[in-house]
């Protein structure tokens, strides 16, 4: 099979658009940097990352007949928000079980932001003192067989959409719209820039490159993801995975090299979702020169690695490198006791 063979559901607008971040770019004297912006893909509770892998996840759970989303995520969940605004768009009901992922002291921080819209949104929001683990979680167990027992038929979706045997299809084919956005712009990203953590993204990214690559005679890229987890051996274990189950999925054709799946550590700090001195720094920086809003759990600590490693010529100076902007910046709301 190839990627085209998967069913698709659409609920981006289309491509999200890339431009280039020039200010920026100049600031750190190296590389092009430029943005491709998963925070305005579409009109579903602000988008995200994962609104394009739920567009692969969404034929089979509609397909089984479900009619109802279970999912899990921290307290301020990007990927619960979206689940809930996805199953709002189609007529579905959503549980969303929320744990404490994030020990930040925040006054409202299970009440604004993500968890906000779920609750906005119609989703059966669940709270759960349980901590950060990105793999499944008695939970998520216990709200599925809830669903059952009320009489629904749901349909169980991971943390991040991640671990899910369609998880890494929507980035992959993320990274065939940028080869077709390449063509329209006429320049060749050679170095990805991506935040990694339940890492189906990356996954999915690292395994649609491979395809390019292998099938279509594109040149080689790095695909560099930035550990936000604060466990990277779990990480890297579960990117790897992904991503080669995603290449078998989609026709690759061969196994995907070690150098090919590159996590990256340095900027998560010592804990999920806790940001540090350089989320910060990065989190102004690119305010300030390009009026891009970052968060702090995901997007701060990704362009924080991307700007040490162009600083520091890790990514060389003659590159055009592609900052993956995956959304988040609703969570922003609970961390206004650093941010004021």
């Amino acid at each position: 099979m190839s990627l085209a063979d998967f069913p698709r559901h659409p609920l981006t607008f289309g491509p999200s658009p890339v431009h280039p971040l020039d200010r920026l770019s100049a600031h750190l004297g190296g590389a092009r940097v430029w943005a491709k912006r998963e925070d305005v893909s579409s009109g579903l509770a602000y988008g995200g990352n994962k609104t394009r892998k739920l567009e692969y996840i969404i034929p089979d759970a509609l397909a089984q007949g479900a009619d109802t989303l279970v999912s899990i995520g921290g307290i301020q969940s990007n990927h619960t928000r979206q689940v809930a605004a996805v199953a709002a768009h189609l007529g579905l009901k959503a549980v969303v079980v929320q744990e404490n992922w994030v020990d930040w002291p925040d006054a409202v921080n299970d009440r604004v932001g993500n968890i906000l819209l779920s609750r906005l949104m119609g989703a059966d929001v669940r709270l759960s003192p349980a901590g950060f683990d990105i793999g499944f979680r008695d939970s998520w167990k216990e709200a599925i067989a809830d669903v059952e027992a009320s009489g629904g038929k749901p349909y169980a979706i991971p943390a991040g959409a991640s671990d899910h045997r369609l998880g890494g299809l929507g980035f992959a084919n993320w990274a065939h719209e940028v080869r077709q956005q390449e063509e329209q712009l006429g320049v060749f990203f050679d170095t990805i820039v991506v935040c990694t953590v339940t890492g189906s993204t990356h996954a999915g990214m690292v395994a649609g490159f491979a395809d390019l690559a292998e099938n279509f005679g594109d040149r080689p890229r790095r695909v560099l993801g930035i550990d936000a987890s604060a466990t990277i051996d779990k990480t890297r274990d579960q990117v790897g995975r992904i991503a080669r189950r995603t290449a078998e999925l989609i026709g690759v054709g061969r196994e995907l090299r070690e150098d090919e799946i590159q996590v990256l550590e340095g900027w998560a700090g010592e804990r999920y979702g806790i940001p540090v001195d350089s989320t910060d720094e990065a989190i102004y920086l690119t305010g300030r020169l390009e009026g891009v809003i970052l968060d702090p759990v995901y997007e701060g600590k990704s362009m924080a690695g991307l700007i040490d490693l162009v600083s520091s010529r890790d990514i060389p100076a003659d590159s055009n490198v592609l900052f993956a902007h995956l959304g988040g910046q609703q969570a922003i709301n609970a961390y206004s006791g650093r941010y004021h």
